[in-house]
């Protein structure tokens, strides 16, 4: 005769809701590794785009404004100014 044991099937279901808590404590372990690591990569793609935005303000400082007629030199190097006079063909009067 078959006899009901319910801690025989209760152990199996027990032993069941283990292995399944188990593996999601291995995924919140995994979600919140990844969790931390985009926190980490925004910070650093913060602080990317905030030292590339003072360096387009200090190249649009450096700017001529729109009445200035001179040369843009965005590099910083040294460009000598140009005369109408040293354009010209020599003369040999």
């Amino acid at each position: 005769m078959n006899e009901y044991n319910p801690l025989s099937s209760g152990d199996v279901d027990l032993d069941g809701l283990r292995a399944s808590i188990q593996r999601l404590s291995e995924k919140i372990v995994l979600v919140s590794d990844a969790v931390i690591n985009l926190s980490q990569n925004r910070i650093q793609l913060e602080g990317k785009i905030e030292g590339a935005q003072k360096r387009i303000q200090h190249i649009l400082s450096r700017l001529p404004e729109q009445s200035d007629g001179r040369q843009l030199n965005l590099l910083g190097e040294a460009i000598p100014p140009t005369n109408a006079e040293d354009d010209s063909e020599p003369t040999t009067h």
